[in-house]
């Protein structure tokens, strides 16, 4: 869609070519949702307390528009931090199948990525992708603030892609 500006005047002209934008609501949409995630804390593990840290006023995730929610009605976003034990595991499904859509999920740390240093226990989760999709993994044991800051960086990307690009992007 083009913008006749043959009989405007130079210098409203020049205003216009400023301050005006063109964009579709889709990418409206996905720049909105990127920028408003309010993830349910699913803290199990040592993870937990780097989550915490994040949301602290050290690295004040308020700032990138995420806002921690107790309730998964509330939820768009899970973030997954510590070991997953198969006790666990249905209730963390049920809590994931409480959000409403859109929601997405990270998984943070080694334990809940795939299994960390308990891979070998009987009781212990493989991976939390056995049970929910998973979106963005963080690696590490326990992954810096810095490390759930760049996860959730990349997580609000792939909502502004998919809604750019109407294709759903799998786990990154």
């Amino acid at each position: 869609m083009e913008l006749d500006l043959r009989n405007v005047a130079p210098d409203l002209q020049e205003e216009l070519n400023r301050n005006v934008m063109f964009t579709t609501l889709e990418t409206v949409k996905g720049w909105v949702r990127s920028n408003s995630l309010w993830p349910l804390t699913f803290g199990l593990a040592c993870c937990a307390i780097e989550m915490m840290g994040t949301g602290g006023a050290n690295y004040d995730l308020d700032r990138f528009g995420v806002i921690f929610r107790a309730s998964p009605r509330q939820s768009d976003v899970m973030i997954v931090a510590g070991t997953v034990t198969k006790k666990m595991a249905p209730l963390l499904r049920r809590l994931y199948d409480q959000m409403a859509e859109p929601k997405w999920v990270i998984a943070m740390g080694s334990c809940a990525t795939a299994g960390g240093p308990y891979v070998k226990s009987y009781s212990v989760v493989k991976g939390v992708d056995q049970i929910v999709p998973v979106d963005v993994y963080i690696p590490g044991c326990p992954p810096n603030p810095a490390a759930l800051i760049y996860g959730i960086n990349k997580l609000q990307e792939k909502i502004r892609y998919e809604a750019k690009t109407g294709k759903r992007v799998t786990s990154q």
